[in-house]
Parts: structure tokens; sequence; C-alpha cells
């Protein structure tokens, strides 16, 4: 099973464990010795913790190991990580972690090998291999090094884009009758008879003329209305979206978690 840097595995790990962070803590053994400190983390795939990159810092050695979680105890109030009977001998025959080593199941039985009892008669099947079989090396978190999370609920809120209706413009045809008032002007001939004035005076006979047939021809007119349509613009009509803008409040109940110790007997819990 591969493992992976905290970090790498669970950016944001330090709101996981409440602010906390493993690699500011400083590992002290069990008697108050300052071993070094906690430079980095390896957790398997499902976020278990498998060892703590120890940069070690004692006399006349200098050099990172890996350290079994198991070995450990974690005390962020304390911000140290204690050890029991991590040894000068078993540091110094720790392999020595570089940035660039590749922990496969054969460099993690090198780190096993150090801590394992030689009267122990056990060896691990690189295939099979489960940390279950070293619950002393890595069972972090069995009795005093239990770890679980709090779970808070939270809302979301997000907006989708529906159609609510639509509007359709269109145009249609109303008639009506009208009326409209048209003068004409109409010609008439007007023929009268009257007595002239030299009525019974002797005509000359060289100014006498008689004629037969036409002797006057006059034109009559009369006007007639020339009724047309013609069509103009009476109205401009836009129409266009306008967006309005609303604050919509949601109310929903939410869960959170929360912490419950109930202790017996005469202990100080912190």
């Amino acid at each position: 099973m591969p493992l992976h840097k905290l970090e790498r595995f669970d950016p944001n790990y330090r709101d996981t464990f409440g602010g906390d962070d493993l690699k500011v803590l400083d590992l002290y053994t069990e008697g108050g010795d300052r071993v070094g400190s906690v430079a980095d983390v390896l957790v398997d795939d499902d976020g278990h913790f498998r060892y703590l990159i120890i940069d070690v810092s004692l006399d006349f050695v200098n050099k990172k190991i890996l350290l079994p979680t198991g070995l450990c105890r974690i005390s962020y109030l304390e911000r140290r990580v204690y050890v029991d009977g991590l040894s000068r001998q078993q540091i110094e025959g720790l392999p020595d972690h570089t940035e660039d080593a590749i922990v496969n199941n054969d460099y993690e039985e090198k780190v096993r090998s150090v801590f394992r009892s030689p009267t122990s008669g056990v060896t691990s099947d690189r295939d099979t291999y489960n940390y279950q079989e070293n619950p002393n090396l890595y069972g972090l978190n069995e009795q005093s090094h239990q770890t679980f999370k709090l779970y808070e609920e939270r809302l979301i809120a997000n907006k989708q884009r529906i159609k609510t209706g639509e509007v359709t413009v269109g145009k249609h045809i109303e008639t009506e009758t009208v009326s409209v008032t048209v003068p004409v002007q109409k010609e008439r001939v007007l023929i009268e008879r009257v007595t002239p004035t030299e009525a019974g005076k002797v005509v000359n006979p060289n100014e006498l003329k008689f004629q037969e047939g036409e002797v006057a021809r006059i034109e009559v007119y009369e006007e007639t209305p020339d009724i047309q349509k013609e069509a103009f613009v009476r109205e401009e009509v836009r129409v266009k979206k306008i967006v309005e803008k609303d604050i919509v409040e949601a109310q929903d109940t939410i869960r959170r978690e929360e912490l419950d110790v109930d202790a017996t007997g005469n202990l100080d819990v912190q």
C-alpha cells in the first residue's frame, strides 16, 4: 500500500485536526529527554497514520528516521510527542530517511526489524502484509490514542436558472368605417331670354346676319371626389427585458456534533 505525506493527502489537515499541527511538535522520551522534532507524517490510502518522519538531533547523531506511530503518544496540550523506549542503538539502526527515499515494503521491513524482538519469530510476506499484524507498531487509534471526527452540516446556497413564462408580442388588424367630407363644384349653363334695349330699332341691312345651326359652344365641368388611402407610422413599440435583483432567504435545520465526555472516578481529564 503506498504511503503519502500528510499535506499531500489532506491539504486542509490542520482544519481536520481543529488547528493542531503535528509538524511543529518535538519528540521526547517518556523520561523527558528531547530526541528531535516531527518533520512530517506518512499516511496510507485510508488516511491512517503509519509513520512520523523524525528529524533526530542527538549528540553525534543527526538524521531523519521513520518512527512507527504505534510507539508514539501525541500530546497537543504539551505540544510534544512522546516515544517509549527509543534507544540510541535503535536510532542508529534505522535507515537514514531522505526526501527521495522510496518507502516500499522492503524499506518498511528494515524499520520494523529494528523494533521487533529478535526472539519474536515474526516474518512478513511482502505480498500479503497488513499493518494489523503489528498492532504495537501501528495501533495509533487504540486506547489512549483514539482519534475520531466531529461533523457539522452547513447550508450551501446555489442558483439555477429556470423558465417561469414567456411573453409573445404580435400584431392584429382592426377595421372601422370613417367618413370624410370633400367639397366639389359643378358647372351648369343658364340660358336667359330678355328684351334688348334696342328692341324695335331698324337694323342696317348691311349688318344683318342670318345664321342656321350652331352659334355658341360652352363646356360644362364638375368636380368628382377622388378618395384614396395612405399608410403612416402611428406609434413605435419597443420590446426589451430588464433584470430585477432580489434577495431570497432560505432556512433549514442543520446538525452539528459536539463532544460529550463522561468520566467516572478520580480522573484529571484535560
